[in-house]
Order: C-alpha cells, then sequence, then structure tokens
C-alpha cells in the first residue's frame, strides 16, 4: 500500500487537551519484520491515552511527535511483514499495540504479530477492542492478586473500585469466575448495571459507607483492584484481611512511597502497583469468554474518527459506563 494516504489523529506536543487534537492524512504504514497491518474496524480510548498527552511520562513517552493515540484495536490484516506465518490477508485480529508509538486512531495501523489474535466471528470488533487494554489489565490485576479463574482455592473477598468503568466492568465478571465474594463501588446510576454483572455487594461511592469502603456484609478484603482516583491507604487498611493486597491500576508517587515503605518494614497488608503486560494467551483466553457469553463488554458511546475529539473528551472527564469506542 505504498504511497497510499489514510485518516488519523495527531497531536504534536505535550498538553492541550482536545483542541490538541488534528484530523490528518498521513501515509499508510507498512508491516516490517514481525509485524502485521491491519484496517481498523474499532479502537477504544483508555485513561493512559490523555495521560500520556498531559505528560505522565515525559519525557520517555510518546517516543516521537507527531503521535497517533489509541493502543488497543480491532480490525482485519492488509498485509504481513517478514517471518510472520500465522496470519494472512483477510484474518479478523484483535491487537494490542505499543504504547510508545500508538497508532490506534487511524484507517491503518501496524501491530506486532506476537500480540495479536485471532477475533473469533462471534466477537464483533467493538467487543474485540476493548480486550488488549482494560481486558487484559482486569485480568492480570485478578491474577495478581492470586485468583483462578476456573472457580478452584479458597474463596477469596474481593473489592472492585470503579466498578462501572472500562476496566472494572470487566474485573466484577472475571472476578466472579473465580471463587470470590465481589464487593464493588460505583455511582448511583450503575448500581444496577454493576449487580447485573455479578457483583455481590455494590456501594455508591458518594456515600458515608461508599467513601469508607466498608463491605454491608462486614467482609474484609483478602484483594482491591483499585480503578478508581486515588484513594489514601488509610481508608484501605482498616478495610483488608490480615494478608489483604490493594492492586493500584494508575501508581503514583505515593503509591510508591508506600509500596517501598511497606517493604522496609515487611508489611503483611500492602499497596501493589500494577503495569500492565501483554500476553497473547491471554487475550485469546479473554475472546473466547466473550464468545462463550461468559464476559460482557459495556460500551458506554461509539463516535466515527472524525469526531475522535468528543470521544477525547469523554475520556477526560471520567464517568464512561463502560468503554469509549471510536470506529473509523
Amino acid at each position: 500500500m505504498a504511497g497510499k494516504l489514510m485518516r488519523a489523529v495527531q497531536y504534536f506536543s505535550y498538553g492541550g487537551g482536545t483542541a490538541a487534537l488534528k484530523q490528518v492524512e498521513v501515509p499508510v504504514p507498512s508491516a516490517s519484520k514481525g509485524e502485521v497491518l491491519v484496517k481498523v474496524e474499532a479502537t477504544t480510548l483508555n485513561p493512559i491515552d490523555w495521560k500520556l498527552q498531559k505528560g505522565a511520562l515525559r519525557p520517555f513517552m510518546p517516543k516521537k511527535f507527531p503521535y497517533i493515540p489509541a493502543i488497543e484495536v480491532a480490525g482485519g490484516v492488509v498485509e504481513v511483514g517478514p517471518g510472520v506465518e500465522n496470519f494472512k490477508p483477510g484474518d479478523k485480529v484483535i491487537a494490542a499495540l505499543d504504547v510508545g508509538t500508538g497508532g490506534g486512531l487511524a484507517e491503518y495501523c501496524v501491530a506486532k504479530a506476537d500480540v495479536t489474535v485471532i477475533r473469533p466471528a462471534e466477537v464483533s470488533a467493538a467487543e474485540g477492542a476493548c480486550l488488549p487494554g482494560a481486558g487484559l489489565t482486569a485480568h492480570g490485576a485478578l491474577t495478581s492478586a492470586g485468583l483462578k479463574f476456573d472457580g478452584s482455592g479458597p474463596q477469596k473477598n474481593i473489592l472492585v473500585t470503579a466498578a462501572s468503568g472500562g476496566v472494572g466492568h470487566l474485573a466484577v465478571q472475571l472476578a466472579k469466575l473465580g471463587n470470590t465474594h465481589v464487593t464493588a463501588t460505583c455511582g448511583a446510576r450503575n448500581l444496577d448495571l454493576v449487580r447485573s454483572l455479578g457483583a455481590d455487594e455494590v456501594l455508591d461511592y458518594k456515600t458515608p459507607e461508599g467513601a469508607a469502603l466498608k463491605s454491608p456484609s462486614g467482609k474484609k478484603y483478602d484483594a482491591v483492584i483499585q480503578c478508581a482516583p486515588p484513594v489514601p491507604w488509610s481508608v484501605f487498611e482498616p478495610n483488608l484481611s490480615p494478608t489483604g493486597k490493594v492492586i493500584e491500576l494508575s501508581p503514583g508517587a505515593s503509591t510508591m512511597w508506600t509500596f517501598a515503605v511497606q517493604k522496609l518494614t515487611m508489611s503483611k497488608k500492602k499497596l501493589v502497583p500494577y503495569f500492565n503486560s501483554v500476553k497473547a494467551e491471554n487475550l485469546v483466553f479473554l475472546a473466547e469468554l466473550v464468545k462463550q457469553g461468559k464476559l460482557k463488554v459495556v460500551t458506554d458511546c461509539k463516535h466515527p474518527l472524525s469526531d475522535a475529539g468528543a470521544a477525547w473528551a469523554k475520556c477526560i472527564d471520567g464517568h464512561a459506563t463502560g468503554k469509549i469506542v471510536v470506529e473509523p
């Protein structure tokens, strides 16, 4: 496809928010060794996208400007690079993109073949595009909490905060595949939704009980999947079991400091920073759950690429129910 142009959304420097996003035409990229070129059918936005723009990982990421954001996509393979033998043009796939180089907000993108998987016919592009970022984060956080998704092992009491959000709504459902009692927090308008996803107890985070994260049945949490904005350790600590963990999905400086102090003092209760890692076999597992109807992807809204700014603003606002999808 050498010489062909595609529509894309870019920003050219740190900062600027929605206003800094530019609709552009740029050359279609080519698949290099170990890569596939994908015609994007759907991509989704995550908090990491706008945080990168704001400079959260400055000066390391993005690796260069201009930058095309979004890191989880679903679409069809157009061409394969040298050394790629497990995909062919026409395959429907789900792919995770490198955070440093991005590429999702475009008509085409390149993805590493080893973090690309076949999308089952029963899984829509919009559903598939929600799995590499949010789905794998939920899966990885629960795995690090010691959960087994086959229901084996002793029962664990799990708290999922911001349980109606992109990661949270998937974490609730994945947790219930294990031997768990799940308490969840969300806004009042989403209480029924989160119950329908399987949560055993649901708290409105704006009530005193919800702000204190106290289980209505008095349970102490073996693990907290912390999807919400920062919460002081002093709020978590009294609600944890003797060896309870808080898995912090957006670790900042205070998280790292608390983690270090707990290491030094050998605290049995722990605040653990979580960093997502992409493994193809886990992506296959999640896609199969969606195919089987065991994992439901909730979509807050869908926007065309030409209206990506509205999707970006919604993501920054932070109150989406489920995932924000952009379809070229």
